[in-house]
């Protein structure tokens, strides 16, 4: 079993790491070649890097950022945005990710997962869920696509639990409730998702403290990614390390 990981996540805008809240009002955090960079040097186990915008231009993750990421990194590097058929997948693999995330195109076309882990492998494929509590419902989450702005209606434990018979390697789980208001991760989200398939789960949306991070794996997520408290400067991958550490997490020092 791999260590919990802790794994900065870049979400890149034209060219440019930005943050927001629940998606929008985004603001500009940084180059993502200096901050990748910046963020191996304190013990990042991982780097999940993001094209926010490029599903709705109708266009493949920028692949000049994703080399120029790359070239900075020793450590593994998932990438998505705009991934909408095998052929792409493999442009962002070639340019030098490690992993592919996917979203709304495999939830249009499910049969992409099984493409993608048949040609490349699970352990290349990875399904990101934006998922949004329910108003009507509270204890059921539904899929967003297209960077949080459509409903998919379909349910997201249900998809995590098909993501997984259809070939993928890994859930990328974010609450798109909790995205950018550092409130914590949606724990219950977490539990009814791990409960649902055994892939390993990355939790994301809402990081704020190593609490936040020690109630995520305790809540069975495998990973934890976060974005503003690394790109504010809050904290540092490793002072995080070192407190879960304190905590009894057995991370990788």
């Amino acid at each position: 079993m791999l260590k919990p990981r802790i794994i900065p996540c870049l979400d890149v805008n034209d060219g440019r790491v930005v943050k927001g809240v629940k998606f929008q009002n985004l603001r500009d955090a940084g180059c993502p070649v200096e901050l990748a960079g910046h963020y191996q040097q304190q013990g990042a186990d991982e780097l999940v890097v993001l094209d926010v915008s490029a599903t709705r231009q109708a266009r493949l993750a920028m692949l000049e950022t994703i080399e120029g990421v790359r070239k900075q990194l020793s450590i593994p590097l998932t990438v998505g945005g705009g991934v909408g058929s095998v052929e792409d997948a493999g442009r962002l693999l070639n340019a030098g990710a490690d992993k592919v995330s996917v979203n709304s195109a495999a939830v249009s076309n499910p049969d992409l997962v099984n493409e993608m882990s048949v040609r490349f492998g699970a352990q290349c494929t990875v399904v990101a869920i934006d998922a949004k509590r329910k108003t009507d419902s509270p204890d059921l989450w539904q899929v967003m696509t297209r960077s949080g702005t459509r409903g998919a209606g379909i349910d997201a434990v249900n998809w995590a639990a098909e993501a997984q018979r259809r070939g993928a390697g890994e859930i990328l789980l974010t609450s798109f409730d909790r995205d950018g208001t550092r409130s914590g991760y949606d724990l219950e989200l977490m539990s009814a998702v791990t409960g649902a398939c055994s892939l390993p789960v990355i939790a994301s949306g809402g990081a704020n403290s190593v609490q936040h991070m020690v109630e995520a794996f305790a809540h069975g997520a495998h990973a934890v990614l976060a974005a503003s408290i690394f790109h504010d400067g809050n904290m540092t991958v490793g002072d995080v390390k070192q407190k879960l550490s304190e905590s009894g997490v057995n991370v990788r020092r």
